[in-house]
Formats: structure tokens, C-alpha cells, sequence
């Protein structure tokens, strides 16, 4: 895997930007316990002084860097599963992306979720390669 870093986006229908900055805060506090190298949050662009427009995109991103530890994705996916599954009711929409992979979970059962989880984590494992 040439690129051990795991981006994360977070986003919840109208939700306002202070809403997905703290839930981006929770996620990276749980996602920092794991065996990974560092939990950044992405830079955004500074806003205008005096402007009420923020890019909630950047609030709610997140840059994983799995190290090379070998268990790290799984590790991750997981915490990231165990975090939505928390979650009563609306839950945030969750795109990941490694590499050139992409895995979008928006309205999801915890099975379907666990699912494409696995199913993302295999396509990243190199055991059996």
C-alpha cells in the first residue's frame, strides 16, 4: 500500500458547522487511541473576516495516517463503525477514501455497514496478497 493514509469525511443533513466540527472532534479523540501514526484534521481555507460562509466539508474531514502498522485499517473501520452505530436516529454520512478507494455510508443498516467495512478492509489487506 503506497498511500497509508486514510481520508474521512463527515457530513450530516443540516447539520451547522459547529455541529460536525464536534463530531469530528469525538471521532478523531477515539480514532487517536488506536495504533495509528497521527489523526489530523484537513486545513480548510480561512474564511473572511466578517463571513458567516464555512466549509463544512473541511470541518468534517479527517486524515489517518495508518503507519505500517498491519492490523491499522481494521482497527480504524472498526472504532469508526462502533462510533456511527452509536448514533440514535439520524446518523452523519461517512465517506472514506484510500488510495483511489471510496466508500460512501449514508442511510445504512449496521449490518450493511459492517458489510462494506469488511469488504473495503479486504481490498486494503496485503495478508494473502
Amino acid at each position: 500500500m503506497e498511500n497509508n493514509t486514510l481520508r474521512i469525511l463527515l457530513t450530516e443533513e443540516g447539520a451547522d458547522a459547529e455541529d460536525v466540527a464536534e463530531l469530528t472532534g469525538f471521532l478523531r479523540a477515539e480514532l487517536l487511541q488506536l495504533d495509528v501514526d497521527d489523526v489530523t484534521s484537513v486545513p480548510g481555507g480561512e474564511a473572511p473576516p466578517g463571513a458567516r460562509a464555512v466549509d463544512v466539508a473541511a470541518i468534517g474531514a479527517l486524515l489517518v495516517s495508518l503507519g505500517t502498522s498491519a492490523g491499522a485499517l481494521t482497527q480504524v473501520m472498526n472504532a469508526v463503525r462502533e462510533w456511527r452505530g452509536r448514533f440514535r436516529g439520524a446518523r452523519p454520512t461517512l465517506r472514506l477514501a484510500l488510495d483511489d478507494d471510496v466508500l460512501e455510508i449514508s442511510d445504512a443498516t449496521p449490518e450493511q455497514v459492517s458489510e462494506a467495512f469488511d469488504l473495503f478492509v479486504s481490498r486494503h489487506s496485503t495478508l494473502g496478497a
